[in-house]
């Protein structure tokens, strides 16, 4: 029997409802029983008609009752519960499968972007974020605004896989005045990171067991992804002219490699060096993934040229605006062959669609206005500064006679390196203790035994460089 409780607070019909439904669940109004019909009820209950028809008509809807003209109002007959049947399923759910390597590799580049500590501190020589200030963040959210005001309801449907075409454009001239690339917008996919478009190629263009080669240490993130695509990732290392080529095996059907200023020693590729990889990656028929995430800021003379520009049909070059600009956008650029591109965006159309229309029309008219080649130059004026004062500071310290400084021609970061038994993580802890976050290379490292610190200059003001410099320098000389 339905009841009607005037104190409570939820409305009378959503009371009549949910007793219909427990009553019809539990089984104690069985399968095809008539209800009683809806005049009837609302006199016994002493409420309006329609508020019972209301309630018999959501129980319909949701198929708990059936109705015609000859049998009334029933409780649908598919409620065929066993005795005691109850809606309530509450359970653990299904057994979660097991992914050790998941679990290690997400905390693994959690380390690495984030240091060994999640805590705040006073000093941090991050070399993963680029220098940000307010005159960039007005500029944006002036282009952000305005990119928002000219929208229309076409830019709301399913967008181009490839990528908005207006972005591709500025990107595509971009490429050929300031990196000497000279390609077509169907050779150029926009996507959402570097990781991703690891994880695109090794789908689009590897088969699961491949051997692929990596720089070792390196980008963590490039053996990660392949490896969770099932790969067989062999590490190559690194030396004072970039990457040991002839160490790769000839079965490799991909290397990895970041040429202008290698990810962790942040050493320049040798043009020796580049020849090699690419007359092996022809020769082979393998595939070279170029990153080229900082190249831009080179403080003697013009950026190097790229691989691509020598063999476009063997390399992929990867260009992310996380270094450029900021992560937060999650753009990346990826160009190849039209026919590789085509089919690395059917992978994308399969799984990711397409990156997000705001933040590419935003992206767009930035470029457009000339806001990002703007910024672009400020910053490379900052960085300058900023690693002067760094180069500096490590030869006034001593820390120059004790430990190797490389990686400084180029980028945002350079590598302060130790004997190979140094014991660097106990270093760090010991200046993050000082509030000093430092990044120890072997967090970038898969065998690689190389030890020292990759220190980042690019989000760290001015007037604290010297004085983390210091606390680095009592630190590790002490050691």
């Amino acid at each position: 029997m339905l009841k009607v409780d005037r104190n409570d607070p939820k409305p009378i019909w959503q009371q009549l409802l949910d007793q219909a439904i427990s009553h019809i669940s539990n089984g104690n109004w069985p399968p095809e029983e008539q209800l009683i019909p809806s005049r009837e009820l609302a006199q016994q209950l002493g409420v309006s008609r329609s508020t019972i028809q209301l309630v018999y008509e959501e129980l319909l809807a949701r198929g708990y009752i059936t109705t015609s003209r000859r049998g009334g109002t029933r409780v649908s007959a598919s409620w065929n519960f066993e005795s005691g049947a109850s809606t309530n399923c509450a359970s653990d759910g299904p057994a979660l499968p097991s992914l050790p390597y998941i679990y290690t590799s997400a905390n693994r580049l959690k380390d690495w972007l984030k240091g060994e500590e999640p805590r705040e501190v006073k000093i941090d020589f991050t070399p993963h974020e680029p220098f940000l200030d307010h005159l960039f963040q007005k500029h944006w959210r002036q282009t952000f605004l305005h990119a928002a005001s000219t929208m229309n309801l076409r830019n709301w449907t399913y967008g181009d896989t490839y990528g908005y075409l207006p972005l591709r454009e500025q990107i595509k001239r971009y490429l050929s005045h300031e990196r000497g690339i000279h390609v077509q917008t169907d050779q150029i996919l926009l996507t959402s990171g570097a990781y991703q478009s690891i994880d695109l190629i090794a789908q689009a263009l590897l088969h699961e067991g491949d051997v692929v080669s990596v720089e070792d240490p390196g980008f963590p993130a490039s053996w990660m992804v392949l490896h969770n695509r099932r790969m067989q990732v062999v590490p190559i290392p690194i030396d004072e002219y970039g990457l040991v080529v002839n160490q790769i095996p000839p079965e490799s059907k991909l290397t990895f490699v970041t040429p202008s200023h290698q990810c962790a020693v942040g050493v320049v590729m040798a043009e020796p060096r580049r020849q090699q990889l690419l007359q092996q990656a022809v020769k082979n028929q393998s595939w070279i993934i170029e990153d080229d995430y900082d190249g831009e800021y080179r403080y003697h003379g013009d950026p190097l040229p790229t691989l691509f520009s020598k063999a476009p049909n063997n390399t992929l070059y990867l260009m992310s605006f996380s270094k450029m600009i900021a992560p937060g956008l999650r753009i990346s650029v990826l160009v190849g062959s039209a026919q590789a591109i085509a089919q690395i965006a059917s992978v994308q159309e399969l799984v990711y669609r397409h990156v997000p229309i705001m933040e590419t029309m935003t992206l767009t008219r930035f470029m457009e206005q000339g806001h990002c080649m703007r910024h672009m130059r400020r910053v490379r004026n900052v960085y300058r500064r900023k690693h002067e004062i760094m180069t500096k500071a490590i030869a006034a310290s001593g820390l120059a006679r004790r430990f190797t400084l490389s990686g400084i021609e180029t980028g945002s970061h350079m590598l302060l390196e130790a004997e190979p038994l140094f014991d660097d993580r106990t270093a760090t802890l010991e200046l993050l203790q000082r509030g000093v976050r430092v990044y120890p290379l072997g967090l970038y490292g898969m065998d690689s035994a190389r030890r020292g610190w990759v220190l980042g200059f690019a989000n760290v003001e001015e007037r604290l460089i010297e004085e983390g410099i210091a606390h680095l320098a009592d630190v590790l000389l002490r050691s």
